[in-house]
């Protein structure tokens, strides 16, 4: 199997400057990075539990992520300063193609009634966001080992100007979109 790095500067890159006819070829999009985040602010007291969701978002995405911690205290929430709510992980170059490969080859087919990524989940500057439920999706973790299970968010960020050209790059990739009912119809 190639390298979706080297399968996109070769074959999908250039498609898709034909297909956006842009007049330059640095003008057609590339993904600039991805970022993982995971709450756990339900856990925010239990240190195993967060040694656990760290364990196991650093299997899925390669790299060590960042544990954010509160900045201001918020009684409603039972929340201190200093106190770990979040933890983050932003993968660029080499990592984010191989991570963007398992999760489109791999982990979003293992959803159940899986039937397409959503078309509203563009921010309007051309960066796609997906909730995942559970992380047991990932095949990097073992459903027995999961203490509780827990979701987490990917943003993809890419260098698009505008929605259409993102979708345009994110198809080409292989992200598989909700089909619209003129695609299910026609």
């Amino acid at each position: 199997m190639e390298k979706l790095s080297k399968q996109f500067n070769e074959v999908i890159r250039p498609a898709l400057y034909k297909e956006l006819e842009n007049k330059n070829y640095f003008q057609t999009p590339k993904l600039n990075k991805v970022v993982l985040s995971a709450g756990i602010g339900d856990f925010k007291e239990d240190d195993n539990m967060i040694k656990s969701i760290t364990e196991q978002l650093s299997r899925i995405a390669g790299q060590q992520p960042m544990i954010n911690h509160a900045r201001k205290a918020v009684s409603a929430f039972k929340l201190r300063i200093g106190q770990p709510v979040g933890l983050t992980v932003t993968l660029r170059g080499e990592m984010m193609y191989d991570f963007i490969d398992r999760l489109v080859n791999v982990s979003l087919p293992r959803v159940r009634d899986f039937r397409g990524l959503s078309l509203k989940a563009f921010d309007g500057h051309g960066n796609y966001s997906i909730g995942i439920k559970e992380s047991a999706i990932f095949p990097e973790i073992k459903y027995e080992d999961m203490n509780k299970p827990f979701g987490m968010q990917i943003n993809v960020n890419t260098t698009a100007k505008n929605d259409a050209d993102a979708l345009a790059l994110l198809k080409a990739i292989g992200f598989p979109f909700e089909k619209t009912n003129k695609e299910k119809n026609g």
